[in-house]
């Protein structure tokens, strides 16, 4: 009699602990990965301070589940090794999106992990999920389920679907979701999204913030000014937080902050949350690409608008030196912003000590060079300009060449 074939389970889908399959896969300091209920259950329930695989202690941090990092690439390919090349019609869709009504979190949790594994499995099952109404609305109020029952599980999987549905996912960049702007006009669900960057379960989780990042995006688009103009000063302060811890939702929030800015009182709010001084720490620790930059240049022009915002620019030691030494050096778009906020300085801020601080910096030669350049004839006007407005306090100094500033003062 011939013995059925049995698939044998790769040793690293196991949990060491329950030598079971994994469903969330975390890592602990020791590097060893583990089933989350099962790590869990012999660090906080059995009270052990040890790695069970190395027998290392781990650090006393691990006293809260905020210090076990999720595996999200191990717990993709065993959804993928578990559910091979699943047929998506409409009759399964509709039944995964009512199993996310289920009342247990953990078939909750199921069904999510098999909806993401179908968007990651194919294009044509991302393009058939982006065209159902329901999907992306039960993924929302999902999300926002989690701030008001303070729950993490099932997070990062709601949040990348609507991510990689969205336009994140490979070759699918012209996708939007088919959403009303009612849906994301709620000011709950922008709430909840910036809890997820307040939540230390996700403190380091940079694919949960990324995606959340990307979502609040989304939100602010479709949103429109129904959501910017009732943005609270927690948003801020919040955002402020995640422009100071990096990661890879920064360039998200920047545009979050760029459409925010024409409203008069979220510059102000900015400023309150000391946006103007983090955005310079922004481009010191490594200026990102081109539109980053650009983004961020935009938002200090636009908050240095209020006296406020200019004297928060000032306030940084290498405030004026970060804006200087970004023309002629990244785009056409940057050296207009970063023009546009020398003229606000300089017409409205230029004491004794900031005119000099502009020579030493240099910024009264990249003046001379803007006019040397290819720019714009309106770019090169408020470089003659500023450069005219301080003439006397700048012709005498050993920094800059009498005959090169009186040349372009003229």
């Amino acid at each position: 009699m011939a013995m059925e074939n049995v698939v044998e389970v790769p040793e690293y889908f196991l949990c060491p602990i329950s030598l079971q399959i994994m469903k969330d896969p975390v890592t602990v300091a020791s590097g060893i990965t583990y089933d989350r209920h099962s790590i869990e259950q012999w660090l906080f329930t059995n009270r052990n301070t040890i790695c069970p695989v190395t027998k290392q202690p781990l650090p006393h941090h691990h006293s809260s589940s905020s210090s076990l990092t999720p595996n999200h690439t191990l717990r993709r390919l065993i959804h993928a090794w578990l559910n091979p090349n699943t047929p998506l019609t409409k009759a399964t869709l509709a039944s995964l999106i009512r199993g996310l009504s289920a009342p247990e979190s953990e078939s909750q949790l199921q069904t999510l992990q098999k909806l993401e594994g179908l968007a990651l499995e194919s294009e044509e099952n991302r393009a058939y999920m982006a065209q159902d109404d329901d999907l992306p609305k039960k993924l929302i109020h999902f999300v926002v389920s989690f701030r008001r029952n303070s729950a993490t599980v099932g997070a990062e999987e709601a949040l990348h679907i609507l991510y990689i549905l969205r336009g994140g996912g490979s070759g699918a960049e012209a996708r939007v979701l088919k959403m009303d702007n009612a849906v994301y006009s709620n000011d709950e669900i922008i709430n909840s999204l910036m809890w997820i960057f307040e939540c230390d379960r996700f403190k380091d989780d940079e694919a949960v913030r990324s995606h959340a990042a990307h979502a609040l995006r989304a939100a602010v688009e479709k949103g429109g000014a129904g959501v910017l103009g009732r943005l609270k000063p927690e948003f801020f302060k919040t955002a402020a937080r995640g422009l100071r811890e990096g990661g890879a939702w920064r360039h998200a929030l920047l545009r979050v902050l760029l459409e925010a800015c024409p409203w008069g009182r979220n510059r102000a709010m900015m400023v309150e949350s000391g946006t103007v001084f983090d955005l310079v720490e922004v481009e010191l620790k490594g200026p990102g690409e081109k539109k980053a930059t650009e983004m961020v240049l935009g938002i200090i022009y636009h908050l240095c608008l209020s006296a406020e915002g200019r004297a928060q620019l000032l306030s940084h030691a290498a405030g004026i030196a970060v804006v200087t030494r970004r023309i002629l050096q990244v785009s056409v778009a940057a050296d207009d912003r970063a023009v546009l906020i020398l003229w606000q300085i300089a017409k409205y801020s230029a004491t004794e000590g900031v005119l000099q601080e502009m020579l030493r910096v240099g910024t009264v030669k990249n003046l001379c060079l803007v006019m040397l350049a290819d720019s714009a004839s309106y770019l090169k006007e408020k470089a003659r300009k500023i450069l005219r407005m301080h003439f006397d306090a700048w012709k005498d100094s050993p920094c800059i060449e009498i005959a090169t500033i009186t040349r372009y003062t003229r």
